[in-house]
């Protein structure tokens, strides 16, 4: 079916996705803010926006509000960025964390202008990363 929103920030004309998703789709949010992890505790997942915050402090939050919001028994995702996704143990150390998956890069993402690193490199990058790490997990 059709569906359109019109509302104080968005206005979206009459849209039909196709093909329609099976299943409801997870609404994850993201943000540090307390009141991001507290939206984020009223749905389905966060997502991690990386940085230099203690991630373990950040969780806890989370977590709080979880049990504040009666949703801690709910199914949840957190997507997180961490070094930790680059070792076998630090994955693990995620996992006993609560985190459910874990977002890679190659490249530092603050850095501004073209991509010169050659697609070869980026190609030794990913196999280097599922032989050592998504090959152990």
């Amino acid at each position: 079916d059709y569906f359109e929103y019109h509302g104080e920030f968005y206005d979206i004309p009459k849209t039909k996705m196709t093909p329609a998703p099976t299943e409801p789709l997870p609404i994850l949010i993201g943000g540090h803010a307390d009141a991001a992890l507290r939206r984020a505790a009223r749905n389905d997942g966060w997502m991690h926006g990386g940085g230099t915050e203690d991630l373990d402090e950040l969780l806890a939050k989370l977590n709080r509000f979880r049990e504040e919001e009666g949703t801690a028994d709910k199914d949840f995702q957190i997507h997180v960025i961490s070094a930790d996704a680059f070792t076998v143990d630090g994955v693990k150390r995620l996992e006993d964390k609560g985190v459910t998956d874990v977002i890679v890069g190659f490249r530092i993402p603050y850095i501004k202008g073209p991509d010169t690193e050659p697609l070869d490199a980026k190609i030794r990058n990913l196999e280097w990363f599922a032989e050592n790490v998504i090959a152990k997990v």
